[in-house]
């Protein structure tokens, strides 16, 4: 090193890259977790794993780790995996107990709008 400034410089940098290296490695274990979640078919727990990775994603975007977009696209794409297992679960008949016990909305006759 040239100067004291210089390897005070590399120091900060040595210790912000094993900091960095931490938040990114338990972001993609949040990231795997969820895909895993998602493929396995149990919707309670992709829920969870999905919005810990989301929650994870964020704070590393936040922190400068990675790149806004980079955690807007792993969440959107996490989000349309998420949603496509709901749709084919609905669809295939296997309703959730809240979604079957919900009531459903009576439709009016007719609406009546009063303007003052």
């Amino acid at each position: 090193m040239g100067t004291r400034s210089a390897a005070k410089a590399h120091r900060q940098s040595l210790e912000r890259r094993l900091r960095n290296r931490a938040v990114k490695s338990a972001t993609k274990t949040a990231i795997k977790k969820a895909n895993d979640a998602i493929l396995s078919g149990d919707l309670d727990a992709a829920r969870d794993a999905v919005h810990d990775a989301v929650v994870a994603l964020d704070k590393a975007a936040q922190k400068g780790v990675i790149h806004n977009n980079n955690s807007a696209r792993h969440k959107s794409r996490l989000q349309i995996k998420y949603n496509a297992a709901v749709a084919v679960r609905q669809v295939s008949g296997e309703a959730t107990e809240t979604e079957a016990e919900a009531p459903k909305k009576r439709a009016s006759a007719s609406k009546k709008t009063s303007k003052k």
